[in-house]
C-alpha cells in the first residue's frame, strides 16, 4: 500500500470512530436510568422441577434474594409479605460487574395458592424489587384476597442519626438531625404516605411528639428507607432519646448525646468582664466632670498624664545684678514680695505682725 493511500485509510477509520466515541457518554448516562429486569427460562413449570432466573440492569456487586411466592402478581406485589413465599427453598445471588445474574431456582410449592411469582429483591443497599410471573403446574389457584386490611410497619434495621453540628450550634443554635430507619410492611395492604411521629426526651421527661409525613408507598412485603428530620430547642445539651412511632406503636429508639454550646458560656464570661469595666470607666468620667473646681485641685491633662495648674503661676521678674556705686558707698536692696493669689493684702502675714495665737476676747 502506498504511503498516501495508507494515510487516507487511517483518516477514514478515525472519522468512522468519532460517532461511536461521541455516543459513549450518552450510553453511560442512559445506563443509570435502566430499570432492573428479571426473566425466567420457563413461564410454567411443575412442582419439584428447576428453572433458571436471569436478570439485567441491577447494581453491580449487589446481593439478591430469589423466592417463589404465592398469592402475588407483578402489579400488586407479594400480598402478605414473605409469609406467602417458600422461604426454605430461596436462593441468594450476587450480580456481576455489569449488574447481571443467572441462578437456578427450584420450583417449590409456596404456602399460598397461585397466582405465583418469582420475587427478586435486594438484601442490602438501595431497595429494588422485581416480580416475574410463574405458573406452577399442579398447585392450587385462588382469587387474590380483597385488600381491605391495613398495613403493619416494622423496623428492619437499627436507626441512625444523620447530620452534624455547625458553628452556629456551638453558639446556641438549635441542633438538628435526620433519623434514618428501614421499615417493612408486614400487613396485607400497601401503606401510602405514612405519617410517623418523632419524639425527643431528655432525662425523666416524656417525649414531645411531632408529626412527620413520608412520601411514598410501601407494598405488602416490601421495605423502604425512611428519613425523618427533627431539631431540638435552642441551647439544648445533654443526653437525649429520639423515638419514632407509627400509629400507637413505638418502632425504634436511638440515644443522642448533644454537646454543650461552649460559645454561649464564653459570651457570658466576656460579658461579665467587659460590662463592669465599662461601668467603671463611665463612673470615673462622671466623677471627673461633676467634682468641684476649688483651690488646690489640679486637673490631669490628656497629653503625657502630667498635672496642669488651675491658675497661672506668677513668677517674679528676674532682677538685674546690683551695680557698684560710683562713689563707693554701698546701697541697700529692697525686695518686693508678691502676695499669693488666695491671700488678700490685709490678711497676708508680714514681718511686723507678731505670730501669736488668737485668743478669745482679744480685740
Amino acid at each position: 500500500m502506498k504511503p498516501r493511500t495508507r494515510g487516507a485509510a487511517l483518516v477514514a477509520a478515525a472519522l468512522l470512530t468519532l460517532p461511536l466515541a461521541s455516543a459513549l457518554p450518552s450510553a453511560a448516562a442512559s445506563a443509570d436510568d435502566v430499570k432492573p429486569v428479571v426473566t425466567l427460562s420457563k413461564p410454567e413449570a411443575a412442582k419439584g422441577t428447576e428453572i433458571t432466573a436471569s436478570g439485567t440492569g441491577w447494581r453491580p456487586g449487589t446481593l439478591l434474594m430469589l423466592l417463589v411466592c404465592g398469592q402475588s402478581t407483578p402489579g400488586q406485589g407479594v400480598i402478605g409479605g414473605t409469609n406467602s413465599c417458600a422461604n426454605a427453598d430461596g436462593r441468594a445471588v450476587t450480580t456481576d460487574a455489569k449488574g447481571a445474574f443467572s441462578k437456578p431456582l427450584p420450583v417449590a410449592a409456596p404456602p399460598k395458592p397461585c397466582p405465583c411469582v418469582v420475587h427478586v429483591a435486594t438484601v442490602t443497599g438501595e431497595q429494588a424489587v422485581v416480580d416475574a410471573e410463574l405458573k406452577i403446574t399442579g398447585h392450587p389457584v385462588a382469587p387474590l384476597p380483597e385488600q381491605s386490611g391495613t398495613g403493619r410497619l416494622s423496623v428492619l434495621t437499627a436507626p441512625e442519626l444523620d447530620g452534624s453540628s455547625g458553628i452556629l450550634t456551638w453558639f446556641g443554635s438549635p441542633p438538628s438531625r435526620t433519623l434514618v430507619v428501614t421499615v417493612g410492611n408486614l400487613g396485607a395492604a400497601p401503606v401510602k404516605d405514612p405519617v410517623f411521629q418523632v419524639g425527643t426526651s431528655h432525662g425523666v421527661f416524656a417525649p414531645q411528639w411531632e408529626d412527620r409525613q413520608w412520601k411514598g408507598t410501601i407494598k405488602p412485603g416490601g421495605k423502604a428507607e425512611v428519613r425523618l428530620g427533627f431539631e431540638l430547642s435552642a441551647g439544648a445539651h445533654g443526653d437525649y432519646q429520639v423515638s419514632v412511632k407509627y400509629g400507637q406503636k413505638v418502632l425504634a429508639t436511638q440515644p443522642w448525646g448533644v454537646g454543650r454550646p461552649w460559645g454561649v458560656t464564653l459570651f457570658w464570661i466576656l460579658l461579665c468582664v467587659v460590662v463592669p469595666a465599662a461601668v467603671f470607666r463611665i463612673g470615673m468620667a462622671v466623677v471627673d466632670k461633676v467634682r468641684p473646681s476649688g483651690a488646690g485641685h489640679a486637673r490631669r491633662g490628656r497629653a503625657g498624664g502630667r498635672a496642669r495648674p488651675r491658675w497661672p503661676v506668677r513668677r517674679a521678674a528676674a532682677e538685674p545684678p546690683p551695680q557698684p556705686p560710683a562713689n563707693g558707698t554701698p546701697t541697700t536692696t529692697t525686695t518686693v514680695t508678691t502676695p499669693l493669689p488666695w491671700f488678700t493684702p490685709d490678711s497676708a502675714p508680714t514681718e511686723n505682725r507678731p505670730n501669736t495665737p488668737t485668743t478669745k476676747g482679744n480685740p
